[in-house]
């Protein structure tokens, strides 16, 4: 286990939520960013949630976190992608 600062205590369930435009694949390359750094994505760990009027999508993907590392790099990746226009 870590021992920072942190309010998590590694390793934990986390979800991390990406949003941007509802397009075909939005979701497929949310995956693919995180897989990066967490290859091993279980079965059920994405949702998806449209926008009311359905112009927006979210995309929610619960990882088994090892680290803050691994979170800050997953975020980078994130944010670095220009159609992702939130990650929380």
């Amino acid at each position: 286990m870590e021992t920072d600062e942190s309010l998590l205590r590694f390793p934990c369930e986390f979800p991390i939520k990406a949003m941007g435009r509802a397009e075909d694949d939005f979701d497929a390359l949310v995956v693919a960013l995180i897989r990066q750094f967490s290859p091993d994505l279980m079965e059920g760990a994405v949702r998806t949630r449209a926008s009311k009027e359905g112009r927006y999508v979210s995309v929610t993907v619960t990882i088994q976190a090892q680290s803050r590392e691994q979170l800050d790099n997953i975020y980078l990746a994130l944010t670095a992608e220009k159609r992702v226009l939130m990650a929380l």
